[in-house]
């Protein structure tokens, strides 16, 4: 057998020292653990994105009114004012209907024409919040005493629509016959004006200063419109 010298000897042991050591090495490569954080997560790679899991706030930190999240970027919805004069309120009590007492009644010029003597009959909003009219309104002559006189009113034709009156606004619904000295029906000179809003029991009194007015026979029918916004044509 040939004898092998020491020095081959201590390179043939750090070589097999080196091969140990490397195969060692590997085997640890493949299992090694994530840090924990103190809260015993596990950390995010650095770089890592994603929101998963995220509500209530926008990557600022801010949010909507009502305390949802805006999308990255946008930003948050105004809240809707409140009332303000003139304009219709935010919170749906625009759409409530004008009751007797929010309501002024007057009766405008006549306006007559081909024997017929016209009049609007005016509701105005004296409240301080916008309120709705739709329809007919009532109305009948009466004497002094609050006697009426006269039948009801019949409704003209038409296809009310829906008034939606701000504080000071009005709506008008025209009062129109034939000139009793035309028809030659029988009349009266009524001392009031008894106008009920459209839906509502209570009335509101206008003082009558035009004239007589047609109460029996021929030709002695009232005409009431439907109400239109404004005061008159």
């Amino acid at each position: 057998m040939a004898k092998t010298t020491p020095p081959v000897r201590r390179t043939a042991l750090i070589a097999s020292a080196v091969a140990v050591l490397g195969a060692l090495t590997a085997c640890g490569a493949g299992g090694g653990t994530a840090s924990v954080t103190p809260s015993g997560t596990a950390e995010r790679p650095p770089g890592a994105g994603g929101t998963a899991g995220r509500t209530g706030a926008s990557p600022g930190g801010s949010a909507t009114p009502d305390g949802s999240a805006t999308p990255d970027g946008a930003p948050a919805t105004a809240a809707v004012p409140g009332d303000t004069a003139g304009s219709a309120s935010a919170s749906g009590r625009a759409g409530d209907r004008c009751h007797t007492a929010q309501l002024r009644a007057s009766v405008g010029r006549d306006d007559p024409g081909a024997g017929q003597r016209n009049f609007p009959v005016v509701l105005t909003n004296v409240s301080e919040r916008t309120c709705t009219l739709r329809g007919y309104p009532g109305a009948a002559f009466v004497d002094a005493a609050g006697r009426q006189l006269g039948p009801d009113p019949v409704r003209a034709p038409a296809s009310p629509a829906t008034l939606t009156l701000a504080p000071g606004a009005s709506g008008w619904s025209g009062l129109s016959f034939s000139s009793p000295r035309i028809s030659g029906a029988e009349t009266a000179v009524p001392a009031s004006l008894l106008v009920t809003p459209p839906d509502e029991r209570d009335s509101l009194t206008v003082r009558w200063t035009g004239g007589e007015v047609p109460v029996g026979g021929d030709a002695s029918t009232v005409r009431l419109g439907a109400l239109e916004a404004g005061t008159g044509p």
